[in-house]
């Protein structure tokens, strides 16, 4: 596994490091590199509490990216998934702490706990005021005698930060922090555990298993599960959650923590699937960020919290750091209608049994070539081939009864209408120019007869030339649909057209060069035996009608 690391030993300090040049003076560390790793505030006069957080590094933007004005202090890194020395964080406790003393707040895991409390002890023992509160959210394990501490802990930093910015006194601020570790619930799951940098990593899940209640560390989880759709995934999570909150009535806050790996768009998704399997009110929600990490792990985290409004002031008021996003409260709005100008033209639906069994063959041909097409445009271009097709030929059978199949000029323009709406890419719209000019062709033609399809055929191949600036030989689909539809032309039937396609489809194979479509962006040792998936695809289509 490859890392953007120089060596192992160092990537703490050089990412706290980083935090430090990047944060415009706000930032600094104290000395004492590589056993003592501590983020305090620049501007920071002791004239306040002071909010202290930390633990092992690997969870970034927790805990040094929540060092400012507003929310912690000071934050005491150790190593990847290693809790802080004493030393190091009795360090961060003399540097920040003045006569108002400090709050600590560390999650519930055996090394942080300790380290912290001896520190806290130590530091009692020089005159200081030091308060500690344990954050213990995980609600993964039933009953389980030391919960762990997750992401809710940002709850009780963000609430502890406020009132501490807000001068309140260092009781006040312990017991709003303790109210807010005992009300935050918190549950993770994962398709993965993360990796740590010059170690190989842990593989303990299939590939149609997903892990509930795993820690941030990536210890096991409670329980392993089928992977299922987000849906139901989330209506599992909400349920558990909601079980564990208890009787309150209150709104929630609730944060939605991307563990490391969870690419933007998933997490979107699984946002709004949670949002809606969650029956109790949300009325704030932090997210979905990524807050606290397990490294790269490909998972996420749900944390909520009963309101009231002393809290959701505190969570609402801004603050320095970047990395704490700000809260919304979500909304449902209607859609917008569509403008005239691109509002789909309406059909009357027909029956016409042969067409229909085209239409059909077509698109379940498609759909059944998704992975296929996918795997082979993952070597030559971004791997969504197969997607991008069958979500458009899904599109066209969801319709199928909608479609005015006895009327063959306004069967392909309905047709190119739903390609331009919900096929997407080049693809997507060469495809639409196609269709749309068979259409064209068709309804100049008084009587339409067997023989006129080649000629319609032949129009919208002209049409994907002239738009798409591809040839036969540029490793496209026209390499499949060129020779096939010489052969109808010829009339060697749809037999003679498969072959053709068939035949032309796997020479894209042997072509060193393209000089349009997804191939052209690729260096010729890469094309090397690798076909066009468009071309495959068309060459599988004139198959199946052929076979039908």
């Amino acid at each position: 596994m490859k890392h953007f690391i120089n060596d192992r030993s160092t990537i703490v300090t050089e990412a706290l490091d980083a935090a430090v040049l990047l944060s415009e003076g706000k930032l600094a560390r104290l000395d004492g590199y590589p056993s003592i790793k501590v983020l305090v505030r620049a501007d920071w006069d002791r004239s306040k509490v002071a909010v202290i957080s930390g633990g092992g590094a690997g969870h970034e933007p927790a805990h040094a990216g929540f060092v400012g004005e507003g929310l912690l202090t000071a934050a005491i890194c150790g190593e990847i998934f290693a809790s802080p020395s004493v030393d190091a964080v009795l360090a961060g406790i003399l540097a920040v702490t003045g006569k108002e003393g400090c709050l600590l707040i560390v999650k519930n895991y055996t090394g942080d706990r300790l380290n912290f409390g001896l520190a806290a002890e130590r530091a009692r023992a020089l005159g200081l005021s030091v308060e500690m509160v344990i954050v213990a959210d995980d609600i993964a394990i039933a009953d389980a005698l030391q919960p762990r501490g997750l992401a809710g802990t940002l709850f009780v930093h963000k609430v502890a930060g406020y009132l501490a910015q807000s001068g309140a006194p260092l009781d006040a601020v312990k017991a709003a922090a303790e109210g807010v570790a005992r009300r935050v619930r918190s549950l993770g799951i994962s398709f993965s555990t993360g990796t740590i940098p010059g170690q190989p990593t842990a593989v303990r899940l299939g590939p149609d298993e997903v892990e509930l209640g795993l820690g941030i560390h990536g210890e096991p989880g409670a329980e392993k599960m089928a992977y299922r759709p987000i849906d139901e995934l989330a209506a599992t999570m909400a349920a558990r959650l909601d079980a564990m909150v208890g009787a309150t009535t209150a709104p929630l806050a609730m944060i939605i923590n991307d563990l490391g790996g969870v690419p933007p768009i998933e997490l979107a998704i699984a946002a709004r699937a949670l949002l809606a399997a969650t029956k109790r009110e949300v009325a704030l929600v932090f997210g979905p960020e990524r807050l606290m990490t397990s490294l790269d792990m490909k998972g996420l985290s749900v944390s909520v919290l009963p309101l009231d409004p002393d809290t959701e002031r505190a969570l609402l008021a801004p603050v320095g750091p970047r990395a704490w996003p700000p809260g919304r409260r979500p909304t449902k709005t209607a859609p917008l209608p569509l403008p005239e100008g691109v509002k789909a033209t309406v059909y009357t639906p027909t029956t016409n049994a042969p067409r229909r069994r085209v239409v059909e063959t077509v698109c379940t041909t498609l759909v059944g070539l998704q992975a296929e097409l996918d795997a082979l445009d993952a070597k030559v271009g971004d791997g969504d081939t197969g997607s991008t097709f069958a979500t458009a030929a899904r599109a066209i059978l969801a319709d199928v009864d909608a479609l005015p199949l006895d009327h063959a000029a306004s069967l392909s323009a309905a047709i190119a209408a739903r390609l331009s709406t919900v096929m997407g890419g080049s693809s997507g719209i060469l495809l639409s120019i196609g269709v749309a000019a068979m259409g064209a062709c068709l309804s100049r033609q008084l009587t339409i007869e067997p023989a006129s399809w080649p000629v319609a055929l032949r129009r919208g191949i002209h049409g994907i030339q002239e738009y798409g600036g591809a040839s036969e030989g540029d490793r496209t689909m026209l390499d499949a649909l060129l020779p096939a539809v010489r052969a109808l032309e010829a009339g060697q039937g749809l037999s003679g057209a498969a072959v053709a396609a068939r035949r032309g489809a796997e020479a894209t194979g042997a072509m060193k060069s393209a000089r349009a479509g997804r191939s052209s962006y690729v260096p010729e040792h890469a094309l090397a035996g690798v076909p066009d998936p468009g071309a495959m695809a068309f060459a599988a289509i004139f198959e199946a009608l052929a076979r039908s």
